[in-house]
């Protein structure tokens, strides 16, 4: 069955259907990952984006139960070149395409992603979203252009009430803005005793746990969208030990008078190159964010950049000079991508450790 991609600029691309034929205006971005498409298609951080991968072959091994990223994926489409209708893989549960049925996500293969994501390369990240047939794409790209990017994406995501996940270590409160579960098993695996709130929770309600740190999430969407978290989370960095990922990051900045700002077609990929400032490593990451924290904004705050994109110089993490407060922009946890980062949870463990040491 044929579908159409159409985008804002009225170019389109004829394909392949896939998935469900439930249609959503999203923003198109393209990811360069060469594995991990389920991760992806589950990453909440996507709440709102049409996702297109730049390599070539998707589906070859399936999709498992194991290795979602989240229970209810929130993406908005997914589009490839070449789709494998018959994967191979011992932990294969069912197609790709079965799985995009199932939780309603449309998709689309057999079009040109090199020249689409060349396109977004040079002219930004552009609203798309799908049809069936040729006549419907003049009223569509109109519809497209007047349509406006999402902003409550963190909102639709993040867990309606709290959750403990127990353990016999650390008392951590996450703030779910759109968590990757490999977010909470690396905790767990160094059984941290976790409770998971909404985005929107309080200072008062955080502090009633008596948390020995707590962790900002990955999650979508812009983070001037959320200024009431914001200064929630200027109360909480100087009472307790606090730890960034991702919007997480830019959230930490906003909170101590730095500014953020959109890339132009942002970082999404599971091979980014970023230089630890205070080792001088270079450690190869996995990356999902469309904004990033200004580095020339972080001059009179009380944060300095720990880590810098290799690729583009941009920032990809902040330390406190003051309090136990650290964050970067890149997913220490990877799933799927390298696991060079991990010892961020280390790190995050030890100084709950020292702070609990001074008490």
């Amino acid at each position: 069955m044929k579908r159409y991609l159409v985008l804002e600029d009225g170019s389109f691309y004829e394909g392949e259907a896939l998935g469900s034929n439930c249609y959503s205006t999203g923003e198109l971005v393209f990811n360069t990952s060469m594995t991990g498409y389920q991760e992806i298609l589950t990453d909440n951080s996507y709440c709102g984006q049409i996702v297109m991968m730049t390599y070539p072959l998707i589906g070859n091994y399936g999709i498992n139960r194991d290795d979602n990223e989240s229970l209810v994926p929130a993406v908005f489409g997914f589009v490839m070149r070449d789709y494998c209708p018959f994967p191979s893989n011992f932990r294969e549960e069912m197609t790709l395409d079965a799985y995009m049925k199932d939780k309603k996500i449309p998709g689309i293969f057999g079009v040109d992603t090199r020249a689409i994501t060349k396109k977004i390369r040079s002219m930004g990240t552009l609203k798309a979203s799908f049809c069936d047939t040729e006549e419907e794409i003049p009223s569509l790209v109109e519809q497209l252009k007047k349509e406006s990017f999402l902003h409550d994406q963190v909102e639709r995501v993040s867990t309606r009430s709290m959750y403990p996940i127990p353990g016999r270590g650390k008392k951590v409160v996450m703030m779910d803005f759109g968590v990757k579960l490999s977010i909470q098993r690396e905790l767990a695996k160094r059984d941290c005793d976790l409770v998971v709130v909404p985005y929107n929770t309080s200072f008062e309600e955080i502090m009633s746990f008596n948390p020995d740190g707590v962790m900002l999430s990955n999650g979508p969407g812009d983070p001037e969208d959320l200024p009431e978290v914001i200064e929630t989370i200027k109360k909480l960095i100087p009472h307790t030990v606090v730890f960034g990922i991702c919007l997480g990051c830019q959230l930490i900045a906003l909170s101590q008078g730095a500014k953020t700002y959109k890339l132009k077609f942002g970082h999404r990929g599971a091979n980014h190159p970023v230089v630890n400032l205070e080792t001088g490593r270079t450690e190869i990451t996995s990356q999902n964010h469309g904004f990033a924290v200004d580095i020339d904004s972080l001059e009179g705050t009380d944060l300095v950049m720990s880590h810098r994109a290799l690729n583009d110089g941009s920032c990809e993490g902040v330390r406190h000079t003051k309090y136990p407060c650290f964050a970067v922009q890149y997913h220490p946890e990877a799933n799927a991508g390298p696991q060079d980062s991990t010892y961020l949870f280390d790190k995050f463990i030890e100084m709950m450790d020292k702070e609990n040491a001074h008490a």
